[in-house]
């Protein structure tokens, strides 16, 4: 029976590139110079320090131009609250991933009210879509490519 799986899956070395440019340009630009400003990835966690909020508020933008511009969607950015004292300041930024329960079950009603010919099921952080024919699955797709679901997905393990 054909099926596929739906993701929202992050590349790692991608986002890894997009930190490191970031870095780069906070060492290149000069109301940064000497402030200690950086950015850290833990695990799809990127961390920003610097010296005050405002300038949390700067890198912020610099990571999110980077982010875009190595082909990661930004829905899957969630800015924490920034974390201030009188020495520095500091951000954290979580990189989501994987379907959580409540968007799962949002993606299935979906695909149950459209009255397709196709079942879905979710398998932990991921969903798959079971169907008859090819078609049917396609228009699966699309039907989850236009829905309005606030993190970016992906469609893989395409089998006939």
């Amino acid at each position: 029976m054909p099926s596929f799986d739906t993701v929202s899956e992050l590349n790692s070395h991608e986002v890894a590139n997009a930190v490191d440019q970031a870095n780069r340009e906070l060492g290149q630009r000069f109301d940064f110079k000497d402030t200690g400003a950086v950015f850290e990835l833990e695990d799809f966690t990127v961390k920003m320090r610097a010296q005050v909020e405002f300038q949390l508020k700067q890198m912020l933008e610099i990571l999110k131009l980077r982010l875009s511009k190595r082909g990661i969607d930004l829905t899957c950015v969630e800015v924490k609250d920034p974390v201030t004292n009188l020495a520095s300041a500091q951000q954290d930024v979580v990189l989501k991933q994987g379907i959580d329960q409540e968007v799962g079950k949002k993606l299935v009603r979906i695909i149950k009210d459209s009255k397709l010919k196709v079942q879905a099921s979710l398998q932990g952080d991921k969903m798959r879509v079971t169907g008859k024919s090819r078609d049917d699955l396609q228009s699966a797709i699309q039907l989850l490519r236009a829905s309005k679901v606030e993190m970016p997905l992906q469609f893989n393990n395409f089998r006939d």
